[in-house]
C-alpha cells in the first residue's frame, strides 16, 4: 500500500491519501481522541502521541498535530497506523456513524437563495478545499448572512479567514445578489 502525503495552507495539519476510499459518504471531524470511539481509524492515529484532530472524507484522511510537535517525527507514525488500519481491513467507521455525518439533505421548504448557495458551495467551493485536505459545509442563512463550518485542514488555518471573505464571500454575493455577508460558524 502507497500513501500519499501533501502539506496543506494549514501548517498544523497534514493530508494523508491511501489511494482507496476512505467514508463512503460524508465526512467525519474528531477533535480529541475521546470522540474517536465511533472511528477505528482515527482511535489508532489518536494513539500517536501529538495527533490533535482527525479529519475523514471520501478519498483522504487530514490530521492535525499539536504545536510541541514535528512532521518529520509524526509523519511516520501516523502512516504506519493509516497503513496497518486498512491492511487488517477494520472498518474506518463503525457501522451508522457513517450516515450520521453525511452533509444535511436539502429541506424541501428551502427558500430559492439557500438552494442557489448550497448549489455553488457544492459545485465550486467544496471541491477546492478538499484540495487543501479540508471541507465547508452550510449550517444557514439568516438576513442576508451565510453561516459556514469550516472543517480539517480549514478550521484553525491562518489564510481561512481570507478564503471565506475574499474567496467565498465574494463569489456567493457574484451569484447571489441577496448575499451580504458570510461567517464561520464555532
Amino acid at each position: 500500500m502507497f500513501i500519499q502525503t501533501e502539506e496543506t495552507p494549514n501548517p498544523a495539519t497534514m493530508k494523508f491519501l491511501p489511494g482507496r476510499e476512505v467514508m463512503v459518504q460524508g465526512t467525519l471531524e474528531i477533535t480529541d481522541a475521546k470522540g474517536a470511539s465511533n472511528s477505528p481509524l482515527a482511535e489508532a492515529l489518536f494513539g500517536v502521541e501529538g495527533v490533535r484532530g482527525v479529519f475523514l472524507a471520501r478519498e483522504f484522511i487530514t490530521v492535525t498535530k499539536s504545536p510541541e510537535k514535528d512532521w518529520p517525527v509524526l509523519k511516520p507514525a501516523i502512516l504506519t497506523a493509516i497503513m496497518d488500519h486498512f491492511t487488517a481491513n477494520r472498518p474506518v467507521v463503525t457501522l451508522g456513524t457513517e450516515a450520521a455525518h453525511a452533509p444535511l439533505p436539502a429541506n424541501e421548504d428551502e427558500s430559492a437563495v439557500v438552494k442557489q448557495i448550497r448549489e455553488i458551495l457544492d459545485m465550486k467551493v467544496r471541491p477546492a478545499v478538499a484540495q487543501d485536505g479540508g471541507d465547508i459545509t452550510f449550517q444557514s442563512y439568516e438576513d442576508g448572512v451565510v453561516y459556514l463550518h469550516l472543517k480539517g485542514s480549514c478550521a484553525g488555518c491562518p489564510s481561512s479567514t481570507m478564503t471565506l471573505k475574499a474567496g467565498i464571500e465574494n463569489m456567493l454575493k457574484h451569484y447571489i445578489p441577496e448575499v451580504k455577508e458570510v461567517r464561520q460558524m464555532r
